[in-house]
C-alpha cells in the first residue's frame, strides 16, 4: 500500500508517505504558511520515499475539526493531487489522529477552536484499535464532558489555551497533559490505511472538510460581551 497523507488542521503542517508500512514524514510549525509549504513538503517525502504521485494507491488528509483555512487548504490540495492521478481520497478525523499522536492509552483531545471554545473528543485504545468514548463536538472549556475512570492524557492546543480550566474540570481524572501534541501525518496515514481496507475511500470530488461549526469569528457586540 502506497499512501500520501497530510494534515493542516492546526498551526503545524505535516506530510507523510506510507510505503508498505515504512513512513517518511515532514512536520513543521507553519503558523499560517501552509499553502506556501505544503506542495514542497509533498515533493520532499515522495523523493525520499522513491515514489512518484502515479505510484500512490490513495491520498489521505486530516479532515477536521481544526482551523477553517487550514482544512480548506488541505482538502483542496488533496483533491487536486487525487484528480491529477485518478486516485481516491481518505478523510481521517483530526481528533482521532491527535489521540494516536499522543501515544496515550486514553486520550482527551482538545484543539483550540478560538471564540472561547474547544474541539473536543475522547478516545480509548482497545488492543490495536481505538474506541470512541465521546464523538467530536464543540464546547466551552468549562463544559467539556466528564469521563469515566482515570489515567486519561489531555492533549492538544486546547490545553495550551485553556489549561487551567480544563485541568480543573478533570482533576484527578488526568494522568498527564501534552499541550503541544498535534495531529501528525504519519498517524493520519496509519488510520487511513485501515480505513481504506474497510472501503472508506471516496472519489476526490466527494472529499470535504469536517468543520463542526460554520462561524469563524465573534461579532463586535459578542466580543464586547
Amino acid at each position: 500500500m502506497n499512501l500520501l497523507a497530510l494534515d493542516t488542521s492546526t498551526e503545524y503542517c505535516s506530510v507523510a508517505l506510507w510505503r508498505d508500512a515504512a513512513v517518511v514524514q515532514r512536520d513543521v510549525h507553519a503558523g499560517q504558511r501552509h499553502s506556501e509549504l505544503l506542495l514542497g513538503m509533498v515533493d520532499e517525502v515522495l523523493a525520499e520515499g522513491g515514489l512518484a504521485l502515479a505510484n500512490l494507491d490513495a491520498i489521505a488528509f486530516g479532515a477536521g475539526p481544526g482551523t477553517f483555512t487550514g482544512l480548506r487548504i488541505g482538502c483542496g490540495v488533496v483533491q487536486g493531487l487525487a484528480f491529477g492521478i485518478d486516485r481516491p481520497v481518505v478523510a481521517v478525523g483530526t481528533l482521532l489522529a491527535l489521540a494516536v499522536s499522543s501515544g496515550a492509552a486514553r486520550a482527551i483531545c482538545c484543539l483550540d477552536a478560538r471564540m472561547h471554545e474547544v474541539y473536543f473528543g475522547a478516545y480509548e485504545r482497545d488492543g490495536a484499535a481505538w474506541r470512541v468514548v465521546h464523538e467530536p463536538a464543540l464546547y466551552a472549556p468549562a463544559d467539556v464532558p466528564l469521563l469515566p475512570g482515570d489515567g486519561w492524557t489531555g492533549c492538544g492546543s486546547g490545553f495550551l489555551a485553556y489549561g487551567d480550566v480544563l485541568t480543573a474540570r478533570y482533576g484527578a481524572t488526568l494522568a498527564t497533559v501534552l499541550p503541544h501534541a498535534h495531529p501528525e501525518a504519519r498517524h493520519v496515514a496509519a488510520l487511513a490505511v485501515d480505513a481504506y481496507a474497510r472501503g472508506a475511500a471516496v472519489p476526490a470530488e466527494r472529499a470535504a472538510p469536517f468543520y463542526l461549526r460554520d462561524k469563524v469569528a465573534l461579532k463586535t457586540h459578542e466580543r464586547a460581551a
